[in-house]
C-alpha cells in the first residue's frame, strides 16, 4: 500500500554515516539542509527561527573535532520545535510580545541533542499556546502541509513536520499532549512518538510569561505532555527516542508475527471518516492477510466515553494551570486528586489490556488533513463522512494514549481523499508504558509488511 513520499533526501542516520565515511562534511550537510530551507520554504513557513550562522560556526568546530563514539547524530541538521529553548533565540509560543524574549541557555532536551552531534539549524512554527491542529501565529505566520497548501500540517508541532515530510531536515523534535506529535505525523505522512510520560526531559520547554529565576526557569514535566520525535523512517525515530530518554530503555525483541493486536476503529462519540478508515482497514487487513493476530475488540479496553472525560478536564486544567475554566469555575485541589486517582485506574486498566495484548493499533485522528481555518480546530466543526461533528471530539484518539501515560509511533500506512484531495493516513502503534523502542519496532515490522 503506497503513500505519498515527497522528497528522497537522506535521514538522520544516513547523514551521519554519510559523514562518518568521509563523503560528506558536516559543512556540506548544514548548508545543504540550508539550501534546502531556502528552497522550500517560501511556500511551507515551516521555520520560524533560523540559527544558520551559528549551525555554520558548529559544524566548523564538529569537522575540525571529527566524530566521537557516543554521537550517533554527528554532524546532522535538524530542527527543533519554537517552544523549546534554544540559548540566543526567541521562544514565544506564538506571541508577539515575546518575539524579542531569548533564552539563556538550551532546553535539557537540545543540550542531549547536540552532545549527540546534532546541529540546531532553527526552530519551527507552532499555534498560539501549542493549542490546536493548525501551526499559525502573528509572529510567524501559517505554516501550510507540504503535500497540498491549502491543507495544516496539524500542530501544535505542524512546523516540525512539515520540515521533516518536505525535506528540509532529516528529523525534528516536537511535544504532544493533544495529539500534537502523532497528528502532524498523520497530516504530512511522516514518522512520529509520543513517548511515554516522563521519559524525555521537557526542561527548558517553558511558557515565556513564566517567570524566570536568575535566567533559569525550574521546569517540572506538566501533567500529560510529552516530548517527542519526528522523523522519516523507523531507525531514526529510536535513536532520536534513546538520546531524549533520562533512563535506560529495553527491546523485548519479540517478532510481530508472535504479537497479539487489538485494532480500534470506534470511540464513542468520535466517528472516523471513510478517508482514514479505508486505509486504517486496508492495512489490518493486509496484516491479518500476512499472518499478524489482530482482534477488533476487548472487554478488557477501559470505558472510553469515561476516558475522554477525564483525559479532557485533566488536559484543560493543566494547560490552563489552574485558571478557571471559560464557564468561570475553577477546579479545586479535590477535583486535581480525583483526576489523578482516575488517571492511575485507567493506567492499571490498561496495564491488565497489556498482559492479554502486546499492541494496540488505532488511528492517530478521525480526519485527514484539513483545510486552513481562522479559528482553531477544537472551536469548530469537523466534516466527517458529510456530516458536521464537533472538532474537540477529534481529541478522544488522542487521548486514547494520553491519559494512561503511553507511548505511541505513528506510521504512514497509505494515503486517502478528504475533501476532494488525496492526502497521507498514519496509524497509531500503542504499547505499555517504556515500551517505546518496541512500539517504534512494531511500526517498523508493520511498515515492511505493508510497503514491502
Amino acid at each position: 500500500m503506497a503513500y505519498p513520499q515527497l522528497t528522497d533526501a537522506p535521514g538522520a542516520l544516513a547523514t551521519a554515516a554519510a559523514i562518518r565515511a568521509g563523503s560528506l562534511s558536516v559543512a556540506e550537510a548544514i548548508d545543504a539542509a540550508i539550501v534546502r530551507i531556502e528552497h522550500l520554504d517560501a511556500s511551507i513557513d515551516a521555520l520560524a527561527v533560523p540559527n544558520f550562522e551559528a549551525a555554520y560556526a558548529e559544524a566548523r568546530a564538529l569537522d575540525a573535532a571529527g566524530p566521537q563514539p557516543d554521537q550517533p547524530l554527528f554532524g546532522v541538521p535538524m530542527t527543533i520545535k519554537e517552544s523549546f529553548d534554544v540559548a540566543g533565540l526567541p521562544t514565544t509560543f506564538g506571541h508577539p510580545r515575546f518575539k524579542d524574549t531569548i533564552a539563556p541557555r538550551d532546553a535539557e532536551l537540545v543540550r542531549r541533542l547536540k552532545a549527540a552531534g546534532a546541529v540546531i539549524i532553527g526552530k519551527t512554527n507552532v499555534p498560539v499556546d501549542l493549542t490546536d491542529w493548525q501551526s499559525m501565529n502573528a509572529v510567524y505566520g501559517r505554516t501550510s502541509n507540504p503535500h497540498d497548501p491549502e491543507r495544516s500540517p496539524g500542530g501544535s508541532s505542524g512546523g516540525s513536520a512539515a520540515a521533516v515530510a518536505s525535506g528540509m531536515v532529516p528529523c525534528d523534535y516536537g511535544t504532544d499532549i493533544g495529539g500534537s506529535v502523532r497528528v502532524p505525523a498523520h497530516f504530512c505522512g511522516v514518522w512520529g512518538h509520543k513517548t511515554t510520560w516522563g521519559l524525555v526531559s521537557k526542561r527548558g520547554h517553558d511558557h515565556p510569561a513564566m517567570s524566570r529565576r536568575d535566567g533559569f526557569i525550574a521546569a517540572h514535566d506538566g501533567a500529560l505532555s510529552i516530548a517527542g520525535p519526528l522523523a522519516r523512517n523507523a531507525a531514526d525515530l529510536a535513536v532520536l527516542t534513546e538520546i531524549g530518554a533520562e533512563v535506560p530503555l529495553t527491546r523485548s525483541a519479540k517478532p510481530l508475527k508472535d504479537c497479539r493486536l487489538l485494532a480500534i476503529t470506534d470511540l464513542p462519540g468520535a466517528p472516523v471518516d471513510a478517508s482514514v478508515m479505508a486505509p486504517t482497514e486496508g492495512a489490518i487487513e493486509t496484516l491479518a492477510r500476512a499472518g499478524v493476530m489482530i482482534d477488533r475488540a476487548s472487554d478488557l479496553l477501559p470505558d472510553q466515553a469515561q476516558q475522554y472525560r477525564q483525559y479532557l478536564k485533566m488536559m484543560n486544567i493543566a494547560m490552563a494551570r489552574g485558571a478557571p475554566a471559560p464557564d468561570g469555575k475553577r477546579a479545586s485541589a479535590t477535583d486535581w486528586f480525583d483526576l489523578l486517582d482516575a488517571q492511575a485506574a485507567c493506567s492499571a486498566q490498561w496495564a491488565a489490556l497489556f498482559e492479554t495484548y502486546d499492541f494496540v493499533l488505532a488511528p492517530p485522528a478521525p480526519v485527514l488533513a484539513v483545510p486552513h481555518r481562522d479559528e482553531s480546530v477544537f472551536r469548530g466543526k469537523l466534516t466527517i463522512n458529510d456530516a458536521e461533528q464537533p472538532g474537540a471530539n477529534a481529541l478522544a484518539w488522542a487521548g486514547l494514549a494520553t491519559f494512561p501515560n503511553l507511548p505511541a509511533a505513528v506510521l504512514p500506512i497509505g494515503s486517502g481523499t478528504y475533501l476532494g484531495s488525496e492526502l497521507p493516513c498514519g496509524m497509531q502503534v500503542i504499547g505499555p508504558r517504556w515500551s517505546d523502542l518496541d512500539c517504534i519496532a512494531a511500526a517498523e515490522a508493520i511498515g515492511q509488511i505493508l510497503h514491502g
